[in-house]
C-alpha cells in the first residue's frame, strides 16, 4: 500500500509529541481542552522546587500524574508510595521489571533498558516527571529534561533510603515515605532481636551466572540492608567495591563462604535454575562450611543482588527471617 501523503512522518510525529509536552511542561498559554486548561492551571499554581541527588534544582509539579521510572529504583520507590508510572527501564538481567516488582509493574510499559532511556518511547509516555535514576550522561539528561522535568535520584552512596526519600518529595509523598521507613527500621529492628546470637553473623552475598561467580561489596543495596541488622561480611565483602559485584574465580570459591551464605541469579529461567544445580554440585561448592551446616539459601537475585529500593529492602528482611529465624 502506498504511504499516505497527508500522514505524519515518524520524525514529525515525535517532534510534535515533544513539543507538546515541552509547551505543557512550560505552562505557557498553549492551546486546549477546558479541562486541560484547568489542569495546566493547578499545576501552575502547584509546583515546587527540589534538589535532586546531584545537586540540580528541578521544578516539579507538585502533584505529578505521570511518572516514569529510569531505574529499579525509581521504579520500586514509587509503587512503594503508591504511584504507578506510566514508563519504566527494564531491571538488570531482565526484560522488564525486576522479578519482586513484577506483578505490580505488569501494565507499565518498557521505556528502556539498564543501559539507558529509548528517548522516543520516553516522549510517547507523555510524562509530566522523569526519575533518571543515577544516569550521570549529561547528554541523555539534556535529551530527557526537553521532555519534562527531570532528576536524578540516586547519589553516589546508592543509598535506597535517601532515594526513597527524594522521590517523595517529588511525588508529593513525604509523608508517605516517611512511614514507609518507620515500618522498615521497626520490622528490621524486630528480626535483630529475633535474630538473637544470628545477629552478629558472618553472611555471604553471591550472584551466580554463566559467567561464575561474583560477591556483593560495600556500596550496594544489600550490604546497607545487611549492615542494619548488624551483621558481618566475609572477606573483601567488607571493603568498598569498585563496580556492582565483584567476580570470584572457581579456584576461588571459598571467597563466598560464610556463616551464612546467600546465593541466586538476576533471572529465574530455567538456564540459570539448572547453572545453580550445577554449581550446588561442584565439590568445592559442597565443601563450603555455610552448605555443610546447611545455611546456603537461594535467593532472588534481582531483588538482592541488583539495584534494590524501598520494598527490596523490606521482601530481603523477610527472606532472611525466613532462612535464619528458627
Amino acid at each position: 500500500m502506498a504511504p499516505n501523503p497527508f500522514s505524519p512522518s515518524r520524525s514529525t510525529r515525535y517532534a510534535l509529541v515533544a513539543a507538546a509536552g515541552v509547551c505543557a511542561l512550560a505552562l505557557t498559554g498553549c492551546g486546549s481542552s477546558d479541562g486541560d486548561s484547568a489542569s495546566g492551571d493547578t499545576r501552575k499554581a502547584a509546583s515546587v522546587t527540589v534538589t535532586d541527588a546531584a545537586g540540580t534544582e528541578v521544578k516539579v509539579p507538585a502533584s505529578p500524574k505521570r511518572v516514569v521510572a529510569l531505574s529499579e529504583m525509581d521504579l520500586d520507590s514509587a509503587l512503594a508510595l503508591g504511584v504507578e508510572p506510566v514508563g519504566l527501564t527494564a531491571g538488570r538481567g531482565q526484560k522488564g521489571a525486576p522479578g519482586y516488582l513484577a506483578d505490580q509493574a505488569a501494565s507499565i510499559p518498557v521505556v528502556g533498558a539498564v543501559t539507558g532511556p529509548d528517548i522516543e518511547k520516553v516522549v510517547q509516555a507523555e510524562p509530566d516527571v522523569i526519575l533518571a535514576g543515577q544516569s550521570a550522561d549529561a547528554q541523555v539528561l539534556a535529551q530527557l529534561r526537553k521532555i519534562a522535568p527531570t532528576l536524578v535520584t540516586i547519589g553516589g552512596d546508592k543509598d535506597w533510603k535517601k532515594s526513597l526519600e527524594l522521590t517523595g518529595k517529588v511525588l508529593g509523598k513525604s509523608n508517605e515515605a516517611e512511614k514507609f521507613l518507620a515500618g522498615y527500621d521497626e520490622k528490621a529492628a524486630a528480626l535483630k532481636k529475633d535474630l538473637g546470637d544470628r545477629a552478629g553473623s558472618e553472611v555471604s552475598v553471591a550472584r551466580y551466572s554463566a559467567k561464575g561467580s561474583a560477591v556483593m561489596q560495600q556500596g550496594v543495596f544489600i550490604s546497607d540492608v545487611l549492615k542494619d541488622l548488624g551483621f558481618t561480611r566475609p572477606g573483601i565483602q567488607n571493603e568498598q567495591g569498585e563496580g556492582h559485584s565483584t567476580p570470584i574465580s572457581a579456584e576461588n570459591l571459598d571467597e563466598i563462604d560464610a556463616d551464612w551464605l546467600f546465593i541466586g541469579t538476576l533471572t529465574s529461567t530455567t538456564g540459570d535454575t539448572a547453572l545453580l544445580g550445577e554449581l550446588a554440585k561442584e565439590p568445592a561448592y559442597q565443601q563450603l562450611d555455610a552448605v555443610g551446616n546447611d545455611h546456603a539459601t537461594v535467593i532472588d537475585g534481582s531483588k538482592w543482588t541488583s539495584l534494590g529500593g524501598a520494598q527490596a529492602a523490606v521482601s530481603v528482611l523477610d527472606d532472611i527471617r525466613a532462612a535464619m529465624v528458627k
